[in-house]
């Protein structure tokens, strides 16, 4: 089933080499399809997973994703009033659903973001965070393998 990386994939092709009018339709195709926004100006590595198909999902369209980040559904990763800048997400990031990434800030790599976790400072790499606003329960200690293998 076709989800909406897959569709933003075609979009981000499209923008990338020059050809008008059709990635801002299918721009309109994921939010109507998905309820969520993933704008192909955005940047989102390889092996990205959006859980659900990536319904809810509203993502900034300057943001950078890393490669093999795990989204959940609901999941808002934007901008805050006042701050120009957005946030950059490293790779390997797990981050579950209904959290909310906001502001000028960077998710360190093989970070995980707790659900309805609400994220306004940095997250070093193999951090655990959670909580409104987030913060660190913990660090990871094997990042060989990916949030949720045994």
């Amino acid at each position: 089933m076709i989800n909406a990386v897959d569709f933003y994939r075609m979009a981000r092709f499209l923008y990338l080499k020059n050809i008008p009018l059709l990635p801002w339709i299918i721009d309109k195709v994921i939010f109507y399809m998905y309820n969520s926004v993933v704008p192909h100006t955005c940047e989102i590595g390889k092996g990205t997973f959006l859980a659900c198909g990536g319904v809810g999902v509203l993502i900034h369209p300057r943001t950078v994703i890393g490669q093999n980040v795990n989204i959940g559904s609901n999941v808002t990763i934007g901008g805050r009033s006042g701050k120009k800048n957005v946030p950059i997400v490293g790779n390997n990031v797990f981050i579950a659903t209904g959290s909310k990434i906001l502001g000028d800030l960077k998710i360190g790599d093989n970070a995980v973001v707790g659900a309805n976790a609400v994220v306004i400072k940095d997250v070093p790499q193999n951090a655990v965070v959670v909580g409104v606003p987030a913060y660190i329960i913990k660090y990871r200690k094997d990042t060989s393998k990916r949030y949720g293998e045994v």
